[in-house]
């Protein structure tokens, strides 16, 4: 049975319209790729995943719009981009470290790019890359553009009935480039296959051959362009071209124009940076898809993508956000796991298809189609933040965790070596969020308890004995030593935890505090509480 999950759903609707499939995504490099990107490649590719699932034959295609101009000077580059506007992506020099145009650092595109490929390598993501700048100049586009410079009042009367925006009477279906690379500012004065005329503000004239991408269609041709040239069956799109009168609206039509059923349609919302609003490579407001990929596992930024429908929006930090998120998949992945012991039968129509999207989120999220999940999600995220803070050498910590029955050592997880590092690197980043940093006390702040308005020496006094009586150190026996005190003085549950917690921590809360207390050594708890007691 084929999972209950919206890149499944996709895949069959897909399938009736043929068993070979392109699904493609697409983006313009004119500044730093961020984790919203992902969306739209995520999307895509775990349809495609889901296509080869569903035994369709299919390809997942990356398009690089690097045949876009620079539209102004973003605020991350320096004024002396102001000579690049207008100018291709692909034409242009990368910016050095001030953001100035550096002439031998590369384009500007492979800059940005660059970055992002890599990236999507390491979540297992390896579609085939058009570049757009190089598909014009080899002619790729030459027989839409062919298409549409004759017959500019079908276009014209296409794009101002479904947008409701009018055109300028000098409005034509292609962008033509003059002597130095510019598409500002020109007007075309003619066209006679395969040239167009143009003419600049001060009465300069020039032609360019559209076999040979002297100039580019505008988005709600060049679009549609792309999907009948590459064959493109699917592509994800954000919400802005999805509207009423957007560029699908338009591109639909502009699809068949150039003979080609247009792709089957998947509007995906954005992904906003908590407390500072959508992502955008313009205005700044990003998180990079590597500096994720440096503080958690792969399989997990798949997951934030792979769980949710594409229509919902998402809300995303490398702080809080990005701990919740680990936890669902470790939880979701329990979920997998124990489901394949459970009789579906004995389950209600809502908790069979919860499990089914619940098993399709996990198997899209893993690096390779059909791998098995790794073990490493049954270390806790959280528990792993804590030991990482309080014990230096990965040995010990390994040690920690095999004592505590959740690895065992004759097997070596390279995972979890993996998963171990990054949350060393992100304690040590500006993303770790405060309150889950924690150092142990080595001695009392008589200050910090002189707050507490109950009497707590009895507690501390009968704590002592209790754990003195454990024989097997472990978070079970520590929890009940520590609740069973509390109920005999008839003391709040409650109170009693932010005693201990601001004992060992100086803070009123922190990691659950058995599993905590579990990883030190009993005679320096003891002995802590013993001071604590008698201050």
């Amino acid at each position: 049975m084929i999972e209950i999950h919206w890149a499944d759903a996709v895949a069959k609707n897909l399938s009736r319209r043929g068993k070979k499939h392109v699904i493609a995504a697409g983006i313009t490099p004119s500044g730093e790729f961020h984790i919203g990107h992902l969306r739209e490649i995520l999307t895509g590719e775990i349809i495609h995943r889901a296509c080869i699932r569903l035994g369709l034959d299919s390809e997942f295609v990356f398009v690089v719009d690097s045949a876009d101009p620079l539209r102004k000077v973003y605020s991350f580059l320096d004024s002396e981009y102001e000579n690049y506007v207008g100018h291709q992506l692909a034409c242009i020099p990368a910016p050095d470290e001030n953001g100035k145009p550096d002439l031998n650092g590369g384009t500007y595109s492979d800059f940005f790019l660059n970055p992002f490929l890599e990236a999507l390598r390491n979540i297992g993501v390896e579609p085939r890359i058009i570049d757009n700048y190089n598909s014009y100049s080899e002619g790729k586009f030459a027989e839409a553009t062919k298409i549409a410079c004759e017959n500019v009042g079908a276009v014209r009367e296409i794009i101002e009935t479904i947008s409701g925006r009018e055109l300028s009477d000098e409005w034509f279906p292609y962008n033509p480039i003059d002597d130095n690379g510019s598409m500002d500012g020109l007007k075309v004065t003619n066209y006679q296959w395969p040239f167009v005329y143009w003419e600049d503000s001060v009465g300069n004239s020039g032609k360019n051959d559209i076999r040979s991408g002297e100039g580019k269609l505008p988005w709600r041709l060049d679009w549609p362009a792309k999907w009948s040239w590459i064959g493109v069956t699917c592509e994800p799109f954000g919400k802005d071209h999805g509207t009423s009168g957007g560029s699908y609206s338009t591109g639909r039509k502009f699809s068949e124009m150039f003979g080609h059923e247009p792709p089957h349609p998947l509007t995906y919302e954005w992904i906003s940076l908590k407390g500072e609003g959508a992502m955008s490579s313009s205005t700044g407001v990003t998180i990079g898809p590597m500096d994720v990929l440096k503080l958690v596992p792969s399989e997990i930024l798949r997951y934030l993508i792979a769980r949710s429908k594409p229509n919902k929006h998402l809300e995303f930090n490398t702080g809080d956000l990005l701990l919740n998120l680990a936890d669902e998949y470790e939880r979701t992945c329990q979920s997998v796991f124990e489901s394949k012991e459970v009789n579906l039968d004995e389950l209600t129509k809502r908790q069979r298809v919860l499990k089914e999207e619940a098993k399709g989120s996990i198997i899209y999220s893993q690096i390779e189609l059909g791998s098995e999940i790794d073990e490493a999600y049954k270390v806790p995220f959280r528990h792993l933040c804590m030991l990482a803070q309080i014990r230096a050498d990965d040995v010990d910590v390994f040690s920690a965790l095999e004592k505590s029955g959740y690895i065992d050592s004759s097997r070596k997880n390279s995972k979890l070596i993996e998963k171990l590092s990054k949350i060393r690197c992100w304690i040590e980043s500006d993303h770790f969020p405060t309150d889950l940093k924690i150092k142990i006390n080595q001695s009392i702040d008589a200050e910090i308890l002189s707050n507490f308005e109950f009497e707590y020496r009895d507690y501390l006094f009968l704590l002592i004995e209790k754990f003195e009586e454990i024989k097997d150190w472990n978070n079970t026996n520590i929890g009940i030593a520590i609740t069973e005190p509390a109920k005999e003085l008839d003391l709040s549950l409650k109170d009693v935890y932010q005693l201990l917690y601001t004992l060992f921590l100086g803070k009123k809360s922190g990691p659950k505090l058995a599993r905590l207390l579990q990883e030190l050594d009993k005679k320096v708890v003891c002995q802590l509480i013993f001071e604590a007691a008698n201050n």
